[in-house]
């Protein structure tokens, strides 16, 4: 049986430095955590909350994992473009490691990812290191459904409504394309995909994951027959707890404490 954890709520400075919220989910009393992972929640950069999230934090606690749910700003309720995603992303990531470290877990032992946009921002954070913050401060990713994977693959036109839509200036739109972004020295990579997923197609998913394969880079790809974009939330399909277990395998196996 699972054994209730500790809850809590904080803030941390977003970029513009406004207040956004980070929810902490942490083992019971007694029980160190062995791992740790910053999770971002979906939404197409314009909608959801850390809220979302919070049945996988929760039952991600359960199994000796110091999670977090983090918001960012969203497009039009104070994100100009998705950079200022991006800006927040990266410090969330910060101050989760700086929450992690007071709980005795180091960079080595920490993960970051997310649903479908969030995964996206998270894996982008990881994999595109800015010069204020070199080092993504995670050493693993997970992701649940993520977007934007294959970028360059759409229609010229489809690219130019995706730059307009993310506020970014034409022709720029394959900079946000996380195969592009594939490098040798890439963190490990866990990715949790439907086969049916309608917004992004699993053949994109594969072409990632054999560009990281190709770079020397480990990524694992999890296919989850028949379902479609979400298919991960309690409820939806009945994939809930399997992709908890095999998330909290991956994350123990590749970053906990030994």
């Amino acid at each position: 049986m699972m054994r209730a954890g500790r809850e809590s709520a904080i803030s941390y400075r977003a970029a513009d430095g406004s207040e956004l919220h980070l929810l902490v989910f942490e083992p019971a009393e007694g029980t160190p955590s062995r791992a740790g992972v910053v999770l971002f929640h979906g939404g197409a950069l314009r909608d959801g909350s850390p809220d979302g999230l919070v049945p996988h934090c929760r039952a991600l606690a359960s199994r000796g994992i110091f999670a977090v749910s983090a918001g960012y700003r969203l497009l039009d309720r104070g994100a100009a473009s998705i950079d200022d995603c991006l800006a927040d992303v990266r410090r969330a990531v910060e101050q989760f490691g700086r929450l992690a470290a007071s709980r005795g877990l180091e960079t080595p032992h920490l993960a970051a990812g997310g649903s479908s946009a969030g995964a996206h921002l998270a894996m982008l954070a990881a994999m595109t290191p800015s010069n204020a913050a070199p080092e993504p401060g995670i050493a693993a990713l997970v992701a649940l459904n993520p977007a934007g994977l294959n970028l360059g693959s759409f229609e010229p036109d489809a690219q130019r409504r995706l730059e307009q839509q993310v506020g970014i200036a034409e022709g720029r739109l394959v900079d946000y394309s996380l195969i592009e972004c594939v490098r040798p020295g890439n963190p490990p990579t866990q990715i949790h995909h439907g086969t049916r997923d309608e917004v992004e197609p699993i053949g994109s998913v594969r072409q990632f994951r054999d560009a990281m394969a190709r770079s020397g880079n480990e990524c694992t790809l999890l296919e989850y027959e028949n379902a479609e974009h979400g298919f991960h939330y309690p409820g939806t399909s009945g994939h809930f707890d399997g992709v908890i277990d095999a998330t909290a395998l991956f994350l123990l196996d590749r970053t906990a404490t030994t």
